[in-house]
């Protein structure tokens, strides 16, 4: 059964729970991550997410098992958002179950790293500035391109 989803509307964070909650689990740990209004310095009035759909799915179904493969007794559940999200909107959701707090949090934390790590999904942020790809500042264009002419 598939505990992974890529949604176009506002999350559930008690739906993605429900999906970890189970009689032998002591500790349920939820993590949801917000869009805040400042990154790096910069206002952030406006993100957007993109991602290639199937591909983002498979690389969290592949990380949900290897954690769960990592840390027997954990059961774990995410659900990401694409489109465009506001300020204070929930961007992704993670939760993990265990017996005991200690192999909850540690889950729950591990799955979001490699969510961040590895899964095909792209932000774009809008600010006062005009909007820039995250984590693509190598390649923004610079006014000359850097390829010996100018484009006004």
């Amino acid at each position: 059964m598939s505990r992974v989803s890529i949604e176009r509307v506002a999350l559930s964070t008690e739906r993605v729970a429900a999906e970890v909650r189970r009689p032998g689990a002591g500790a349920i740990v939820v993590f949801e991550g917000t869009v805040r209004d400042v990154n790096d310095g910069r206002a952030v009035t406006l993100l957007e997410y993109e991602a290639y759909e199937a591909m983002a799915l498979a690389e969290m179904q592949r990380i949900v098992e290897e954690l769960e493969r990592e840390i027997p007794d954990a059961r774990l559940a995410a659900a990401h958002r694409i489109g465009s999200l506001h300020v204070g909107d929930v961007a992704v959701v993670c939760a993990a179950s265990a017996p005991h707090r200690g192999e909850a949090f540690h889950a729950c934390r591990a799955l979001i790293d490699r969510i961040k790590e590895r899964v095909p999904i792209w932000k774009r942020e809008h600010g006062p500035d005009g909007a820039y790809w995250v984590g693509w500042e190598d390649a923004r264009c610079s006014p000359d391109h850097g390829h010996g002419h100018h484009h006004d």
